[in-house]
């Protein structure tokens, strides 16, 4: 008897996973009892009385819970999409019960927690570790990844994988991926040079409460199989990725998470609706310093996503500094580098209270640059950037900003004005900058004192005829 009802409970699993599974990769379509029912093939009431008794939620507030996130987790991040639309593209029926059932969940209303979910989410306990530790400054955590992560952009083949599903403390992952290994050694899955252990993320810890976050721990398998219990066989699509390379301590992974989130949105990229995880390349108990080699995979989306791309940091703010195929660095790139750090102290000494300044990119040998901005632009999400050109040696400004779709709005908004100061780009659809404006061609870098002034003067005209309109 016993034995009997072990594996009925084994089956039950199995079939709800299925659904499960299927309800996170379908959130933004219809969801009816039938439909779901059907996936588990049990009868509406029989399938309804087995979820409920499995996942501690009954069909529809799981629905209703994981929209809510899903939606949480888009206004946390970022985005332009209105929050009418985000509640209509996510099943609900009109914006003012979203609101309400929003506000019920997390305490402030969708427009608020666009503004302040950070703080907010921490106050009432969500974040499933310690927030002093997760919640870095952009400039911390970009320094941060320079000297820990190497990232790229590119389009990742679709895997095949058996996992094992666990609701709530993260701490059982080791328990699950000991019956993923035995279950694979008995199977010879584990033979072969590209097996890898995966752990995929099916909750934001940062939108979902801890007890309720869901993860499964995976191997490859490379091969269809089919569901054994509560081992089932899971698959990530192709599509493009960002993928941050880690060597860490276990300590270091919410900052690691953190760091490439905010490096996506740094770099003009979105968050696409995919598979978030992590890929484990060593046994962190063998590593002489007990650090995980791991990949942090974020899917994206967006037209720079098309095309994959290597980076430390982040990608170059202008198209026309685009690393060039003819021509060569006139200068020793170290000593490029080293006078463009002598340009920022020089705005950051003269500049600091008026403005926010970037850091120095030196992730590509053609070319780098630095930001400045204002509080009211950043709040236009907009930013002006000095770029200095390696292989043609001119120094550049250009108006640029967050994501295409304020950089095209802005364009428009000065292509169908009066403005002729300074010249738009021709088009803006493969253009990471609004208008640009050369400061110096040909600079002279062994009087510093002379080229900061001269650099200084011709942007700040630019910056303060656009701030003028902008602010």
């Amino acid at each position: 008897m016993s034995m009997s009802l072990n594996k009925t409970q084994l089956e039950y699993i199995k079939r709800i996973n299925h659904v499960l599974d299927f309800v996170e990769k379908n959130l933004d379509s219809h969801l009816s009892l039938k439909t779901l029912s059907e996936k588990a093939h049990y009868s509406s009431f029989h399938f309804h009385r087995i979820f409920a008794a499995i996942v501690g939620e009954n069909l529809s507030e799981f629905i209703n819970r994981k929209r809510l996130e899903r939606i949480a987790a888009i206004l946390l991040v970022g985005t332009d999409a209105s929050i009418k639309n985000l509640a209509y593209d996510y099943g609900f029926s009109n914006e003012s019960s979203f609101s309400r059932t929003f506000k019920k969940y997390y305490g402030i209303s969708p427009t608020a927690f666009k503004i302040k979910g950070h703080t907010h989410i921490s106050k009432i306990g969500i974040v499933a570790i310690d927030s002093q530790k997760y919640f870095r400054s952009v400039h911390h955590l970009n320094q941060w990844l320079v000297m820990n992560a190497q990232i790229e952009v590119t389009e990742r083949e679709p895997l095949q994988l058996a996992g094992i599903a666990h609701t709530g403390a993260f701490e059982e992952v080791g328990t699950l991926f000991q019956k993923l290994m035995k279950w694979a050694a008995e199977r010879n899955y584990a033979n072969t040079t590209d097996f890898k252990a995966i752990t995929l993320y099916h909750d934001n810890p940062k939108v979902t409460d801890a007890s309720k976050t869901r993860f499964s721990a995976c191997i490859t398998v490379n091969q269809k199989i089919k569901a054994e219990g509560e081992i089932r066989p899971i698959s990530i699509e192709k599509g493009p990725y960002a993928i941050g390379n880690f060597e860490i301590e276990g300590k270091d992974f919410p900052k690691a998470w953190e760091g490439m989130c905010i490096w996506v949105l740094e770099n003009g990229y979105d968050f696409r609706d995919g598979d978030y995880f992590e890929v484990y390349h060593n046994d962190s108990s063998t590593h002489p310093e007990q650090k995980f080699i791991v990949d942090i995979c974020i899917p994206i989306k967006g037209q720079k996503a098309n095309k994959a791309t290597v980076a430390n940091n982040k990608q170059p703010p202008c198209r026309a500094i685009s690393p060039a195929t003819n021509g060569e660095t006139k200068t020793n790139y170290h000593e490029l580098i080293k006078h463009m750090k002598e340009l920022r102290r020089y705005f950051e000494k003269t500049y600091g209270i008026e403005f926010s300044l970037g850091k120095v990119y030196q992730g590509h040998k053609d070319f780098s640059y630095f930001s400045l901005s204002t509080k009211e632009l950043k709040r236009q999400k907009l930013k002006f950037v000095i770029i200095l050109d390696h292989v043609q040696m001119h120094f550049r400004i250009s108006l640029s900003g967050q994501n295409k779709a304020i950089r095209k709005k802005y364009w428009n908004l000065f292509k169908n004005s009066d403005w002729e100061k300074y010249p738009l780009v021709t088009s803006i659809d493969n253009s990471l900058s609004i208008m640009e404006h050369t400061l110096l061609k040909q600079p002279d870098f062994s009087n510093m004192t002379v080229l900061c002034k001269h650099i200084e003067s011709e942007a700040l005209r630019f910056i303060e005829a656009l701030k003028a309109v902008l602010e």
